[in-house]
């Protein structure tokens, strides 16, 4: 499945505060197109909150970002329209109760409904089904996924998945989109070293093919660009280059141009010092701009 261009990454001391302190702050590095950037950290440090952040998910609060040319925090969606998500808990998780088939006819519908030109809809039935046909395919190959292989190939239910299985799907699924940039969450999580090192090379083959890939992980592999988060009680910044000099007095004080359609800015409080790491990262997802 041919990938476009990826989208080039970057953020200078980028963050994102909630009503009980920050969920990461300090975030800077640079990544060109077609990178596997692995953001590595404990559970709690903020990871999730990056990950939906930087794919326009999510509103930040501190510094900047430039995700394929477009600026954040002002530009969250036309971030969304060329980003896509994998699977991220509580955001596009995989319904246990569907099956594969059911998974990839509803992405395929939804696809056709919103992606698609109001010309494509005048094409002969057969040949959007025919379309469908190879769009779903070619995801599934890329993914590796062979539903074939499965105990009862495109009929089995999402709960009968093994883990890596389940984590081919939801990759599969956002790809349909042909995004420049993907994100998963969790990549790492109950994998047996075997599965892990496979859900890596799949990754990796992904971002060889151009999609620039954001994974978040709790060990990233050794070839990956890796961002590293801490828990929010440390003060310290998480920055995978030196600190850069700060923009210039005119520069600070000039306000980001905002999508008309973006959501509003987080609500934060000001007297508000708690600073505890997992309830900081859920009142952030819960709080702010959630698309």
């Amino acid at each position: 499945m041919g990938s476009p261009h990826g989208a080039a990454l970057s953020a200078e001391d980028f963050g994102l505060k909630g009503p009980r302190g920050w969920a990461f702050r300090g975030v800077g590095f640079t990544a060109p197109p077609g990178s596997l950037v692995a953001v590595e950290g404990p559970s709690g440090s903020g990871r999730t909150c990056l990950l939906l952040a930087l794919t326009g998910r999510m509103r930040s609060t501190q510094g900047h970002a430039e995700v394929g040319g477009e600026r954040l925090p002002g530009r969250l969606a036309a971030v969304r329209r060329f980003s896509a998500l994998g699977p991220v808990p509580g955001v596009s998780e995989l319904d246990p109760s569907f099956t594969v088939a059911e998974h990839l006819r509803e992405r395929a519908l939804l696809r056709r409904r919103f992606d698609g030109s109001p010309r494509s809809l005048l094409r002969p039935r057969a040949e959007r089904a025919a379309a469908a046909r190879a769009t779903v395919n070619g995801a599934l190959e890329a993914a590796g996924l062979d539903v074939a292989a499965l105990p009862k190939a495109e009929r089995t239910s999402v709960r009968d998945l093994e883990r890596l299985e389940a984590l081919r799907l939801s990759v599969a699924l956002a790809l349909m989109g042909r995004p420049r940039l993907l994100a998963v969450d969790d990549t790492d999580l109950k994998l047996s070293v075997t599965d892990r090192a496979l859900a890596w090379e799949l990754l990796r083959g992904l971002a060889a093919d151009g999609t620039t890939v954001l994974a978040v992980c709790s060990e990233a592999p050794e070839d990956a660009l890796t961002v590293r988060t801490r828990p929010a009680a440390h003060t310290e910044p998480a920055r995978e280059e030196p600190a850069r000099e700060e923009p210039a007095e005119e520069e600070q004080g000039r306000e980001e141009p905002a999508d008309e359609d973006d959501e509003p800015a987080a609500e934060t409080s000001e007297g508000d010092t708690t600073t505890g790491n997992g309830k900081g990262t859920a009142d952030a997802i819960a709080e702010a701009g959630r698309a």
